[in-house]
């Protein structure tokens, strides 16, 4: 029991770390943006960077809880199971 919570623990930590992650860069890019649209927004058009928002969330999610989930597993070999037999 205690190796699915250290998991799914580490796995929420993941579905976390990318919430912050794509925040902070869409923070950053919608700033350049709105700020200058003609510069940065690469010949597409706002609905287009709406499209790509979308993409970029579900592609975020999935590396993000599957990071948390590969961490959660790698770190529990590590840490417990190979102690286990030393």
């Amino acid at each position: 029991m205690k190796k699915y919570f250290y998991i799914t623990s580490f796995t929420f930590l993941g579905f976390l770390f990318q919430l912050l992650l794509h925040a902070g860069i869409e923070i950053f890019y919608i700033s350049l943006l709105t700020n200058n649209f003609g510069t940065y927004s690469l010949g597409l058009s706002w609905d287009a960077w709406y499209m790509i928002h979308h993409i970029g969330t579900v592609v975020f999610l999935i590396l993000g809880i599957a990071l948390g989930f590969w961490q959660g597993r790698y770190w529990w070999q590590k840490l417990y199971a190979e102690r286990g037999r030393a």
